[in-house]
């Protein structure tokens, strides 16, 4: 394992599986903190600025989970 791979890649599918390093799992964390306070703090009043900050934070996430899975993302057939 480098450093940069943060997270496992899927064994069937196409993606990342689950965190393989402390990076991955503070991403994780911090993708859930994200939401739970975006969520606690601007619903129901301000819903379409919680959408556009889920839609923000999931595409960051997926960025630096494509980046950092090990092996990259390809699509996989469980014979590896």
């Amino acid at each position: 394992m480098s450093d940069d791979d943060w997270f496992a890649p899927k064994r069937f599918g196409y993606g990342a599986g689950n965190p393989i390093a402390w990076q991955g799992w503070a991403v994780l964390v911090g993708y859930i903190g994200v939401l739970t306070i975006a969520g606690f703090t601007l619903l129901p009043r301000h819903w379409i600025l919680w959408v556009a900050i889920i839609v923000l934070a999931t595409l960051a996430l997926t960025v630096i989970c494509a980046q950092h899975t090990k092996g990259g993302w390809r699509w996989r057939w469980g014979d590896d």
